[in-house]
């Protein structure tokens, strides 16, 4: 429950960096992917092999380092080994485009699916700790009995969240089937999975992120209602370096 109790808290757990995770799990292995797969360079089983390193070892530092098993190394690694695997064999390139759809379909039938549990995932993508005072939300939920709203609210959310991962699957497969033309494993496959993937922001990445803040925004209009706190509340643990629920008022 809340740090109201008096109870000792344990170690914080230590932040992630988003900006080396998006670079050691996402970047770095589509560049390796795409620049050293040649034969001339790596080849296609090598570069897959320096690919993996990468999200697997930030996985193990990250998993060590906070204890906590790193949900985007874990799609990073399942992404790169389908995208080896499908240059290795040489499938046709109708999977690419189903494996590149997948991915955020998974991602957003969990979203949806978190809700049932003790930890629903739209409270990791949108009500993060070190943005959200979530000591000052459960505890105005608490005082207005305002739990049932404030479930309504996470459910809705997490709606809104899936429909920007259905909405990156439809993209994803539609972008993938109009670039890749040529035969997985060729060096003019892996151009034009670079090229792929620089399209993926404009074309992709962009509008989801559109949703998203729609999302966010929706969640912090809700938690204003249900809790009767003003954003300049709700937002404190931004503000003051992301000290969170239980912080020192001195």
């Amino acid at each position: 429950m809340s740090d109201s109790t008096g109870g000792e808290r344990g170690p914080a757990v230590p932040r992630e960096n988003p900006w080396l995770s998006l670079l050691l799990n996402i970047a770095v292995p589509v560049a390796v992917l795409n620049k050293l797969s040649g034969p001339e360079r790596l080849g296609p089983s090598g570069a897959l092999a320096l690919a993996l390193v990468f999200p697997l070892g930030y996985g193990i530092w990250d998993r060590v380092r906070r204890r906590q098993w790193n949900l985007f190394s874990m799609i990073g690694l399942a992404s790169i080994l389908l995208t080896g695997g499908i240059g290795l064999l040489r499938l046709d390139r109708m999977w690419f485009a189903i494996k590149e759809a997948a991915i955020p379909l998974v991602l957003g039938a969990a979203v949806v699916g978190s809700l049932g549990t003790r930890r629903p995932l739209v409270r990791t993508l949108l009500l993060n700790p070190s943005v959200i005072d979530m000591g000052a939300v459960e505890r105005a939920l608490e005082d207005r009995g305002a739990r049932d709203d404030f479930e309504a609210l996470l459910v809705r959310g997490s709606w809104m969240v899936a429909a920007s991962f259905l909405m990156s699957a439809c993209l994803n497969f539609g972008l993938a089937l109009w670039v890749l033309r040529s035969e997985p494993g060729t060096a003019q496959f892996n151009q034009e999975l670079g090229r792929m993937t620089a399209l993926s922001l404009p074309v992709i990445s962009l509008p989801c992120l559109v949703v998203t803040v729609l999302a966010l925004w929706h969640m912090l209009r809700g938690l204003e209602r249900v809790t009767g706190l003003g954003l300049d509340v709700i937002l404190r643990g931004a503000r003051e370096g992301g000290s969170g629920p239980g912080d020192a008022r001195g």
